[in-house]
């Protein structure tokens, strides 16, 4: 997250690094876990190159890798695939480095994306619903023992909003001083994995699946065109919803994690709605 080049050299985004004008270098990119549906341990990968002084990747000090990728398309890495990834920089002396930007805050049904692995990054970065009132406000928590800079030493002069640091610390005490709302995030991600799998399942698996994890799912389509189409019909009646994937193919359900189950419902009615317009005119566009 973020566009100065170190951030955009990070990104594997082709729209992003573009915007950066030149070339960006210092970072090594490696496939996600089930990347393209293909068997390709990627940690093990990973592994190998930095054993190996002839591989031409020189010893990275970090690697940063989103537990859900959400501009990605809703990747989920599994609990397995990042416990490894934790191994072998564990074993290499390198940083792990998690963005839970899109993932963190409670999205993915706990207050930290990575919880259900048991893993324990260096670094964390956080932001989106963490102010709790719409407010900017972005966080990097770091290990101690890695916390290297000396006060006021990395600073600007639009950052510590005062009032989402205010905000953000009562919504930590209101919502996260016991489990009764992360229990019902958890409820209400269910709800919307049997939803989505149940609009997935009147359709080929060809042109629509369900994908995500937690209260961060979404359908993927064909093409980025059918989902864009989509969610033009679901404005027109009355619901705003986004896509993301490399060519816009997946529309991602971020819904507010406080929003009720009814209004969850009905928001789905709308999706599922607009699904069942737009797919058979486009059926109809294809044979023509």
């Amino acid at each position: 997250h973020g566009v100065s080049l170190g951030s955009m050299a990070a990104t594997g985004n082709s729209h992003h690094r573009d915007a950066a004008g030149i070339g960006l270098s210092g970072v090594t990119h490696l496939p996600f876990d089930g990347y393209k549906d293909q068997n390709i341990d990627s940690v093990a990968l990973l592994d190998a190159m930095v054993s190996d002084a002839s591989s031409g990747m020189d010893k990275p000090a970090g690697v940063i890798v989103e537990t859900i990728q959400g501009e990605g398309g809703l990747n989920v890495a599994s609990a397995e695939w990042l416990r490894a990834l934790e191994k072998v920089c564990r074993k290499h002396d390198m940083l792990l480095i998690v963005d839970d930007i899109q993932a963190g805050c409670g999205r993915s049904g706990r207050f930290f994306s990575f919880e259900e692995a048991g893993i324990k990054p260096d670094l964390v970065t956080l932001s989106k619903s963490l102010s709790a009132y719409g407010l900017p406000f972005a966080i990097t928590l770091i290990k101690p023992e890695f916390d290297t800079w000396k006060p006021g030493e990395h600073n600007g002069t639009f950052r510590g909003n005062n009032h989402a640091f205010i905000t953000a610390a009562k919504a930590l005490q209101h919502y996260w001083s016991d489990e009764r709302f992360q229990n019902e995030v958890q409820e209400k991600a269910r709800q919307l994995s049997s939803r989505l799998q149940q609009i997935a399942g009147k359709y080929d698996k060809s042109r629509l699946c369900a994908k995500g994890r937690g209260f961060m799912q979404g359908l993927e389509f064909s093409n980025g065109s059918l989902a864009s189409a989509i969610c033009g019909e679901a404005f027109k009646r009355g619901l705003i919803i986004e896509t993301s994937g490399a060519e816009g193919q997946v529309v991602k359900c971020l819904c507010p994690l406080t929003i009720t189950p009814q209004e969850l419902d009905q928001g789905l009615d709308i999706l599922e709605q607009s699904i069942a317009t737009v797919l058979p005119r486009a059926a109809l566009s294809i044979a023509s």
